[in-house]
């Protein structure tokens, strides 16, 4: 299927015609995946993980989330799986630069007011710059967090952005797997498996 380019003009009326983009949400989930904020691609087309080169669907089907490759459209086919999607931040932008400090603390508190209804057992914030700047956590990594939010668990997990040089397809793959064997979901995939995985740093 051929994707076509969402133009400029298309994303500013959807903006203003259609403010958020929904959640893919439920109570009790196994985990939630926490995105920094919509990009315009996303908003315009009214999925998550939309915009071209966001490596959000494979990393989700090569860690064994997803048993197939997922498109954006099939967002809550997640939801018998145990998986939802929100983010930080409501607001669409082009770039998560042009979020202001503000806004991400707004957003961490709008958050945890979101998830104390839902009750995930999970909360995987996708990008530590995000969290930092949400929750006031400055020296967070990727990987396991000791605090907890509205009573679920927190991990870090790289940001999925194809502008994410740090984390190659495979290396970002591995951190959405270990977060699965520690939530201890089945890999649905069978790809990489339950581990050990490879502890390299990626280059």
């Amino acid at each position: 299927m051929v994707r076509r380019t969402v133009s400029s003009e298309e994303c500013e009326y959807v903006i203003e015609t259609r403010p958020y983009l929904k959640d893919v949400l439920a109570e009790g989930l196994d985990v939630v995946f926490v995105g920094i904020n919509p990009g315009l691609a996303s908003m315009a087309r009214g999925h998550s993980f939309a915009t071209p080169g966001n490596r959000m669907w494979p990393a989700l089907y090569r860690s064994g989330f997803t048993p197939r490759l997922f498109r954006a459209e099939e967002e809550r086919d997640l939801l018998p799986l145990g998986a939802g999607i929100t983010s930080i931040v409501r607001r669409p932008t082009a770039r998560a630069a042009d979020l202001t400090p503000q806004e991400y603390v707004e957003g961490g508190r709008d958050l945890v007011k979101r998830m104390e209804s839902l009750r995930p057992r999970w909360l995987a914030l996708l990008g530590v710059t995000g969290y930092r700047a949400a929750f006031g956590v400055s020296g967070a990594v990727v990987g396991l967090r000791s605090e907890t939010i509205a009573g679920a668990r927190v991990w870090v997990l790289p940001n999925p952005s194809g502008l994410n040089a740090h984390y190659p397809p495979q290396a970002l793959a591995v951190e959405f797997a270990r977060l699965r064997v520690a939530i201890g979901l089945p890999d649905r995939s069978g790809i990489l498996g339950d581990g050990p995985f490879d502890t390299r740093q990626p280059q």
